[in-house]
């Protein structure tokens, strides 16, 4: 599909390649990368609707979109940070190192062929969830950006984490410290006005607050200007965090 002899291809070729390399990597797996990042999430909101159905629909919502991130942590961040240190450590990056490809066309491959595996999972969140708890959304066609623009710095934290960490414990480690902290940090999964002044200050420099807020916005159809500037912070951090794994992932490693 690659040749290494030939000139190489447009960037947009050589991530359409890569993509299919990744998607027939796990053509076997799939299924249970989807149930997973079902399930756990649903199971999550079936039992914080228990307590908190009598909370308020505001409760509710905040519930919700909390959990559809989780369904994208679990779906990309995590694999993301599996996958990464994989490459790193089994030595798939000496191949494609020989490869005539650029390194963010790989990152880029990648990402996109995670978030495609993700996609159903979160899909099933989103609604299935909104029936446990009640919910009535009103989808509005910008969810077809919004939902890239959440999963994209989870992706880039999975991806990040797996380039830096030393080995697969470290890894998983990791991204299951950072994935609480973002989740405790900022109204995620609770209203702001139960969260200490402090954590909602720490929650401004997460993606997943920002997520959250976007998500409910978009499933409510209150496209307020905070909603477009939620957007834009997602769309700056996503690009800084790609940005870092790229200068940051070594192509032959020791």
């Amino acid at each position: 599909m690659l040749n290494n002899k030939r000139r190489p291809q447009p960037f947009l070729s050589q991530v359409w390649d890569l993509f299919w390399i990744e998607m027939t990597n796990w053509r076997w797996t799939w299924q249970y990368l989807i149930v997973v990042g079902t399930i756990t999430p649903l199971l999550s909101m079936l039992a914080f609707s228990i307590f908190a159905r009598d909370s308020g629909p505001e409760a509710l919502q905040f519930i919700w979109s909390g959990n559809v991130l989780i369904s994208l942590m679990f779906g990309l961040q995590s694999r993301l940070t599996s996958h990464f240190v994989y490459l790193r450590l089994e030595g798939m990056l000496n191949y494609f190192a020989t490869l005539p490809i650029k390194k963010s066309a790989l990152i880029l491959a990648i990402i996109l062929a995670f978030f495609l595996i993700a996609l159903p999972s979160t899909l099933a969140t989103i609604f299935v969830g909104a029936w446990i708890l009640g919910l009535t959304i009103t989808p509005s066609p910008i969810l077809i950006l919004v939902i890239p623009l959440c999963a994209l710095p989870m992706a880039g934290i999975g991806a990040l984490i797996g380039s830096r960490a030393r080995n697969y414990n470290d890894a998983g480690a990791t991204d299951l410290i950072v994935m609480f902290v973002m989740l405790a940090i900022g109204p995620v999964l609770v209203p702001p006005d139960v969260i200490p002044n402090f954590m909602l200050t720490l929650g401004r420099f997460s993606p997943a607050t920002y997520a959250a807020s976007a998500l409910r916005a978009a499933l409510n159809g209150t496209l307020t200007p905070t909603f477009w500037l939620d957007l834009g912070i997602l769309a700056l951090i996503s690009a800084i965090i790609i940005a870092v794994v790229g200068r940051t992932l070594d192509w032959r490693e020791a």
